[in-house]
């Protein structure tokens, strides 16, 4: 492979949290874009979940930044993150669904690793590469506030395609991914990263690499969670950042339902330290 999507996007990902006063803290995740403006100016963008943001009343949250060690090792250095002005967020939400973006300022090793806006997929990447139920997804997050290590690199996880269609649509703004959902995973980008997949009537296998999207919930009945994630598609990550430059979405778009007989709940809520 040419490049390794997971690797740079692990690299992007970071964990949010404000402690509560309580013992607990809440917590989420989200990553970084390379979203330049539209005169060509550098512009980092963190994306999440908007329930990771408004679950955080108080001004100032932790950004959970990596910094290189003398060693050439890696340590966990977060750092405060101002969300709010008063009672005035400082992040964009969509109006439809539940993402936010914000622009910050961070480490220059950290703005090197932000993702291009590229990397997101467009409504016809999913039908380019046929994709549907069944094929294989990945996900990074920090569920219940946990890290893959001291130094605070997200944990990748993966679980299939679990609802049919995928294309984005008005009707469906979302598909379900069969893996367990924790709280802390909210905000974290679902990606397929395959080294040779061959399309169907193709004669040759191709790489595929692109984010399908962010989790933004999880599936619940009568209280039990059924270990099925609700991915919100990248369109709206695009809508979101393209809100910063003054360009609104289409209208409002219908809410695709829950399963019958379930409720959703978000991948998100106090977690222990």
């Amino acid at each position: 492979m040419a490049w390794d999507l997971s690797v740079d996007l692990i690299n992007a990902t970071v964990q949010l949290e404000q402690p509560l006063g309580d013992g607990t803290r809440t917590v989420g995740t989200g990553f970084l874009i390379n979203a330049p403006t539209p005169d060509g100016q550098p512009r980092i963008v963190l994306v999440t979940a908007a329930h990771v943001l408004d679950r955080m009343p108080i001004a100032s949250a932790k950004i959970g930044f990596r910094a290189r060690t003398s060693e050439g090792g890696w340590r966990y250095d977060p750092t405060p993150l101002t969300i709010r002005e008063g009672e005035k967020p400082l992040w964009t939400r969509h109006p439809d669904r539940d993402v936010a973006a914000m622009v910050i300022e961070a480490p220059p090793e950290f703005a090197r690793a932000a993702i291009p806006l590229a990397w997101l997929a467009e409504d016809e990447t999913f039908t380019r590469y046929a994709l549907g139920p069944g094929d294989e997804m990945m996900a990074l997050g920090f569920p219940r506030g946990l890290a893959a290590n001291q130094a605070g690199f997200p944990i990748l996880r993966s679980g299939q395609v679990a609802s049919y269609p995928l294309a984005p649509s008005a009707s469906f703004p979302t598909f379900l991914l069969d893996f367990s959902v924790f709280p802390g995973n909210s905000g974290g980008p679902v990606f397929m990263a395959q080294a040779a997949r061959r399309r169907p009537g193709a004669t040759e296998a191709q790489e595929v690499q692109f984010i399908a999207g962010m989790l933004t919930q999880q599936v619940e009945l009568s209280g039990e969670r059924l270990e099925i994630g609700i991915v919100t598609q990248a369109r709206f990550i695009r809508e979101a950042i393209n809100m910063l430059d003054g360009i609104a979405p289409p209208a409002a778009r219908r809410t695709e339902p829950p399963p019958v007989g379930s409720r959703t709940a978000s991948a998100e809520e106090a977690a222990e330290p």
